[in-house]
């Protein structure tokens, strides 16, 4: 065993000896009707296996692009709602319809005419937002169960559709297990109020030792909920924190000799959600073999969009072995809302002992449960949704000159003023990317934010980089550029 592994064998038995460690009890959910059902007695005996065959028996996927695609990219905008858009005026989303009656014996509100748009800026990559598949497997929970849940996961939330959705998002990230959480969000500030919490609880009664410390290395452009979790970590004065310059190996190395504190951590996106560039992913994994932290990651925009099965950036790179936990979004290329975190057993007690922000929050909808589990495993089967948006990166580096690393592209502008006014030469030729400004972004480093999709065209793509060329300069984009700003 590791010496984290110790770490958290001590810390449960610790809880334990407190009577403080939470269990987790499966309500088994059962439609009389469907003799195919699964009966899970509760959450030790459940078997991925046996699950993952049920979720495969009746999951209807394709070969090819569909029609019902398409939904995933073009959106429909008011005409008032799109007029204040293009002006960047404050709205609260009260324009989708006119407060004006045709006639006082109307009972509804005289619709608005929309404009169409097609998306460059969400998060949908594989395009399965749309999927009839999904959508059917939604249906079927809420008309068996209605919505749920019925209290938080500690409490009476969890049901056999969670445990099954753990399972599977387990089994892609090759971990042992898995543990839900209502946004991705907070299942990055569950673990690192987690990680933090473990000095003091076995310094119980006194402030912990420097021996019992744990140091934090956290990369400077992580996302706000990795910094967020680690200043309530802070809060708890048990850990040191040390952030190293973005992808910086040679810094984060420096940073960890010099560093006295036994217990470490890195903690790092797999792929930043801004600049589109991936974290030194071996190099991290040699260090962590010459210092022996633990490695997390944050593997939100990897997570069924990198690596040939889909099992994210650690697969992409070959290292699934070298991370010891990774976080995950569902509501990037899942389609869906949620997050998880894919763990050791030992580290899910621990978590869902210690993590506030999972103890304390209500457990997502059945069926959105049951829909994210249908996407997972139709992501995993439909292999060409992965071919279809790396097809759309190299169309993207062939048309514009740009290297580009994934399928999220940062144009760094500068002023807000620059970001609003390339966003609305987007927005009037009839493409949806928002600008990207502060508190999202430092000040003057405001960007357009294009995201690609496997349901977008070459068709497409062409389109927008002859828009996108009349308001940036291609030619002052480079490799890891940064820190640099295009031209407009």
């Amino acid at each position: 065993m590791s010496s984290w592994d110790n770490l958290v064998e001590e810390a449960l038995a610790k809880l334990e000896s407190l009577k403080h460690l939470l269990p987790i009890r499966t309500i088994h959910l059962s439609n009389p009707n469907d003799q195919q059902q699964i009966r899970i007695e509760n959450h030790e005996t459940t078997q991925s296996s046996s699950l993952s065959q049920q979720g495969k028996a009746s999951f209807q996927v394709f070969n090819e692009i569909q029609p019902w695609d398409l939904c995933a990219v073009e959106v429909q905008v008011a005409e008032v709602a799109f007029q204040r858009l293009i002006h960047f005026l404050p709205s609260t989303g009260e324009e989708t319809f006119s407060s004006d009656k045709v006639n006082d014996n109307e009972e509804e509100t005289h619709l608005q005419q929309f404009k169409k748009l097609l998306l460059f800026c969400g998060n949908d990559y594989l395009g399965l937002t749309s999927h009839p598949t999904i959508k059917r497997a939604a249906v079927k929970a809420a008309q068996e169960h209605g919505m749920g849940p019925r209290g938080s996961a500690l409490i009476c939330g969890y049901t056999n559709y969670h445990r099954q959705l753990e399972s599977s998002l387990a089994d892609l990230q090759k971990k042992e297990d898995c543990l839900l959480c209502p946004t991705g969000f907070a299942a990055n500030m569950a673990l690192m109020v987690t990680i933090g919490s473990i000095a003091s609880l076995l310094a119980v009664g006194r402030k912990p030792s420097e021996e019992e410390r744990i140091a934090i290395f956290s990369d400077a452009q992580n996302h706000a909920s990795i910094v967020d979790g680690i200043y309530l970590a802070e809060r708890q004065q048990s850990v040191e924190v040390f952030v190293y310059r973005h992808c910086d190996m040679s810094h984060l190395n420096a940073l960890l000799l010099k560093c006295k504190l036994k217990r470490k951590a890195v903690v790092t996106d797999s792929l930043f959600s801004m600049d589109g560039d991936f974290a030194p992913m071996v190099e991290i994994a040699k260090l962590r073999k010459k210092h022996q932290f633990l490695f997390v990651i944050d593997d939100a925009h990897g997570t069924l969009v990198c690596g040939k099965n889909g099992g994210g950036v650690t697969e992409e790179f070959n290292c699934e072995g070298d991370v010891d936990i990774c976080i995950g979004s569902l509501s990037k290329a899942t389609g869906c809302i949620g997050g998880f975190i894919a763990c050791s057993k030992s580290w899910k007690q621990l978590i869902q002992s210690r993590g506030r922000s999972f103890i304390f929050s209500t457990t997502m909808p059945i069926p959105i449960a049951a829909a994210a589990h249908a996407s997972v495993i139709v992501a995993k089967k439909e292999t060409w949704r992965r071919r279809e948006i790396w097809k759309r990166v190299q169309d993207f580096r062939a048309l514009t000159g740009i290297p580009i690393k994934s399928p999220i592209i940062s144009f760094i502008v500068g002023s807000e003023e620059k970001a609003l006014q390339a966003s609305r030469h987007l927005l009037t030729s009839g493409f949806y990317v928002s600008p990207v400004r502060p508190p999202a972004v430092p000040p003057n480093s405001c960007r357009l934010r294009v995201t690609l999709s496997a349901v977008h065209t070459t068709d497409d793509l062409k389109k927008l980089t002859t828009t996108l060329s009349q308001c940036i300069a291609f030619r002052d984009i480079g490799i890891q550029n940064s820190n640099k700003c295009a031209k407009l």
